[in-house]
């Protein structure tokens, strides 16, 4: 946990570039006019503050294949460079031209920070404060941007009109967090495991988590790698094995699944008691899409679960434990020819020597070792095999993998043209669903019995038939990730339903960001406030105008700091969706405030105040919702494999219309002026507040493959019942 922290820290200083480097332009913007003779030039103020945002969109429509080639760390490396390039060039400007592409080699820096920082948080932070890391982003933005404002008011009280050293003091945090990032990032674990490079991804986990063992989190990655798929909604009773032998005698033919105890003994069963599909016509989940048909399944669904995590305390289950790694001592081979080999192979992996076979899928995917957490991760035997092959239901194992969820499989098979029964894997993602109704709920279960609804897809790892394909034989055989597990990613992934309705709520709540007017009114706040005459509320203390909005800008950012830091604590508490429901309508108060004070004769000292309230309040609520929560919505909602196409889609979505407000907020201004400008902000958070309301799910607690499944079950059920 430490260790995450620390890495996510280091990460998110990227964003305090960003904030400082935002912050400084609005406030040398003045002086960079003064000398250039901009004043009635709108539109080369407007591109000048449009360089960066230029920039950050060409770096982004290339990001995704840099990304999956290069990694995450690398790529967040190159950010600090472009960053400190930019500031050298910066502090010389001789020109115009020379400013506008150091503007642009700014934006490099910036689009890569706003795209993979996020990404990277996510993928490196336990669920339980995956929301927490992911707002330091927002965090060291505000602190940036406070920090950069407070240095330029006090530039302004001196009559200094350096902008070049304003701009070119980037270049020293930017080499300070080079050498960070080069000495404390390791690569991220998902995306070695997208690359088939087992070994280092184990190593990685256990830098983060501070522990050896990480087979659990190792399983539930490889299962992340598979994309698409039909997933389908099962529900059992779990109880002890020997209470239910008289209940499953009752009703033969039902599905019986074996969770098993750190010792690979069968502990608890869960017996399969409905033949429900999610997607299914007759089903209870068919009709409640058919009665809510205006708000998306996909937020009905997961609003249902996180009810029972509430009700649970995200803490799970007692008849739900920990039962244990991904496979058990019971599960090795007996003989002493298989433990021999497998302990060279052991052997061989312990020492690295397996490390370039690592990179082709050879090595296993969780070794044995013996350490102080005790065995982990074994091979499948031919005995257990064999097993498999007489009841098609039975559980190689289960782990859990965070706030009340167990990753578990079992066997599916049949029999094949030379009499051998073959099949594949089915994972299960489940959770305890006693003692809540509706779609994800059911009655509770008395005595030492609950009931535990399961989201069920195919998994990640071989096939038997794939295994005897590859090594002729099952005896002895490690279980890998498939082939097409760890392949690129392809067009068909992309038009997946669960991908492409991840991505239409990714792409529509960072259009939604921008036309809120976020970063236009930072930009642009000294001259707002100019423009509402604040010069009366300090007039007594003989600041000058410009010094005035300066302060101001700079308060704004300094009381947006402890609301940043009271959203880091409600993200994984009240969640994402609920801080986005709940600030949205003090931004249109305060836009609508504006407007009202703007057009309406109130006198200039309450035409000040009001404004300075209002400018003040929208900034620190939107920090809270809508300033950080999109980009971790979109860290959240991609399965692995286009996670690295997917997400810098988003953020393009998100450029395009950032270049469209900052660009054009001049030009609005000087047309139909503050009034209008901020009525277009208005009408925008109205439409933000519904589209969150009916298609943006509350994903807090949640491992992000358990998320991506959700997206999936979602978008089969609408192109179901469309």
């Amino acid at each position: 946990m430490n260790a995450s922290v620390v890495i996510a820290v280091v990460a998110a200083l990227a964003n305090f570039l960003q904030g400082w480097d935002n912050a400084t332009m609005a406030g040398v913007m003045i002086h960079i006019k003064t000398e250039f003779r901009w004043e009635d030039k709108p539109t080369m103020q407007g591109l000048a503050t449009a360089s960066p945002l230029i920039g950050a969109t060409l770096i982004t429509l290339c990001s995704g294949g840099i990304s999956a080639w290069m990694g995450r760390r690398p790529i967040l490396m190159l950010s600090s460079a472009f960053y400190f390039v930019s500031g050298l060039l910066m502090l010389w400007s001789p020109n115009v031209f020379l400013l506008l592409f150091a503007r642009l080699l700014d934006g490099f820096g910036i689009g890569l920070a706003i795209t993979f920082v996020p990404m990277y948080i996510s993928e490196m932070a336990p669920p339980e404060v995956r929301g927490l890391l992911s707002t330091l982003p927002q965090l060291t933005y505000t602190t940036g941007f406070f920090l950069a404002y407070s240095f330029v008011f006090f530039m302004s009280l001196i009559n200094s009109s350096s902008w070049r050293l304003m701009l070119g003091l980037l270049l020293a945090p930017s080499f300070i967090l080079f050498v960070l990032m080069l000495f404390y990032l390791p690569e991220s674990p998902r995306w070695l495991l997208s690359k088939g490079r087992m070994l280092e991804a184990k190593q990685a986990l256990q830098i983060l988590r501070g522990k050896d063992d990480v087979s659990s989190e190792m399983a539930l990655l490889v299962e992340g790698l598979e994309v698409g798929g039909q997933t389908t909604i099962e529900q059992y009773v779990i109880g002890p094995s020997s209470e239910l032998v008289d209940e499953e005698d009752q009703h033969p033919g039902k599905e019986e699944i074996k969770l098993l105890d750190s010792e690979g003994l069968s502990s608890m069963v869960g017996l399969r008691v409905s033949e429900e599909s999610f997607v299914g016509p007759a089903s209870r989940h068919a009709s409640i899409v058919q009665n809510t048909f205006s708000v998306d399944p996909v937020v009905a669904l997961m609003e249902n679960v996180q009810e029972k995590l509430s009700e649970s305390g995200s803490k799970g289950s007692m008849v739900l434990p920990n039962f244990g790694s991904m496979f058990s001592e019971s599960y090795r081979p007996k003989n002493e020819e298989s433990d021999e080999s497998e302990s060279e192979r052991d052997d061989d992996y312990e020492s690295g020597a397996a490390s370039e076979s690592d990179d082709n899928l050879q090595s296993p995917l969780i070794s044995r070792q013996t350490t102080s957490m005790g065995n982990t991760g074994q091979p499948i035997s031919q005995k257990s095999m064999s097993k498999m092959n007489q009841d098609e239901s039975v559980l190689p194992s289960s782990v859990s993998i965070g706030s009340g969820w167990q990753l578990a499989w079992k066997w599916k098979g049949e029999d094949g043209p030379d009499g051998m029964k073959r099949g594949n894997f089915k994972r299960l993602y489940l959770h305890e669903a006693g003692g809540t109704s509706g779609l994800w709920g059911g009655d509770s279960v008395d005595g030492e019995f609950t009931k535990a609804a399961a989201l069920v897809s195919q998994s990640a790892f071989l096939s038997t038939k794939q295994v005897m394909d590859k090594h002729g034989s099952v005896e002895g055989v490690v279980v890998h990730p498939s082939s097409a597990a760890v392949g690129g990613p392809r067009l068909s992934d992309l038009l997946e339903p669960g991908v492409k309705h991840a991505l239409f709520v990714g792409m529509g709540i960072e259009m939604l960001q921008q036309l809120l007017g976020i970063n236009a009114v930072l930009l642009y706040t000294p001259q707002i406030l100019e423009q509402a005459g604040v010069q009366v509320l300090l007039a007594n203390l003989g600041i000058s105008s410009e010094s005035t909005s300066l302060l101001i800008s700079a308060i704004m950012n300094m009381l947006m700091l402890p609301c940043v830091v009271i959203a880091m604590r409600l993200m994984d508490v009240s969640g994402r969706r609920s801080l986005l429901l709940s600030t949205n309508p003090v931004l249109t108060a305060s836009l609508i405030t504006l407007v009202l004070a703007s057009i309406l004769d109130v006198g200039k000292t309450v035409k000040a105040i009001v404004c300075t309230v209002s400018v003040i309040s929208y900034g620190c609520f939107f920090s809270m919702g809508f300033g950080p929560i999109p980009s971790i919505l979109c860290s959240e909602i991609f399965p692995t494999k286009v996670r690295g196409i997917c997400i810098p889609i988003c953020a393009l979505t998100y450029w395009v219309f950032n270049i469209l407000v900052t660009y054009t907020l001049p030009i609005l201004l000087s047309s139909i002026g503050l009034p209008g400008v901020f009525s277009i902000f208005a009408l925008a958070s109205l439409f933000s507040w519904a589209f969150v309301f009916f298609k943006v799910p509350e994903t807090k607690g949640m491992p992000i493959e358990v998320i991506v499944e959700f997206f999936s079950v979602g978008a089969n059920a609408m192109q179901n019942t469309n």
